[in-house]
């Protein structure tokens, strides 16, 4: 028995190890994102917390092009460097551009949490721009990736089509599914099962 638990470890490990691999560059970027965009909802957050008192809707506004412009400049150059652009002009555009979709998504969680849900105050605003940072950076991470930078040959994660990944993983299923296993027999010996 301790065989089987030893092999099937060594196969686990072994799976994780390429599955990493595969996924690398999305894990990479993923984490660049996140400190890129933990500094921009920082100034976002910050900036409309403290421009409250100019209405909740051009307080965030203002807000958002500020963090934007951190962010951008972030992603551009750090998060998302390995990546091809179209050229900068039609990129920044692009990345304003999402951004406005992203802005929109603040506006729309504002609207149901505080004017729809009828929450007031300064804690019910709060609550409404974490739970539209949270809504626009899993957008805002996609659609980047999608039509601002994408990864050369227009190709997804790790520069693999996504038919290609998807393979990779069923494949990888299904060898574990049926590679055999040994285990002790009833009379004392080993035998193999699928």
């Amino acid at each position: 028995m301790a065989v089987a638990w030893h092999r099937r470890r060594g196969q686990g490990v072994s799976g994780i190890r390429e599955l990493y691999g595969k996924f690398r560059q999305l894990i990479h970027e993923g984490g660049k994102f996140l400190v890129v965009g933990a500094l921009g909802a920082i100034v976002t957050i910050g900036g409309a917390d403290a421009l409250h008192d100019i209405g909740k809707y051009l307080a965030i506004t203002i807000a958002t092009v500020a963090g934007t412009i951190i962010t951008y400049i972030g992603n551009r150059y750090w998060t998302f460097t390995d990546r091809q652009g179209q050229g900068h002009a039609r990129d920044t555009t692009i990345f304003f551009v999402l951004n406005g979709v992203g802005l929109l998504i603040y506006y729309a969680c504002i609207w149901v949490i505080q004017d729809l849900g009828g929450l007031s105050g300064r804690l019910w605003y709060l609550f409404a721009l974490i739970v539209g940072t949270v809504l626009g950076t899993i957008f805002r991470f996609w659609s980047y990736r999608k039509w601002v930078w994408k990864a050369s040959g227009g190709q997804g994660v790790a520069g693999l089509s996504a038919e290609v990944v998807d393979t990779a993983i069923d494949e990888a299923a299904e060898h574990e599914r049926l590679t055999p296993v040994e285990t002790p027999s009833r009379s004392g010996g080993a035998h193999r099962r699928p």
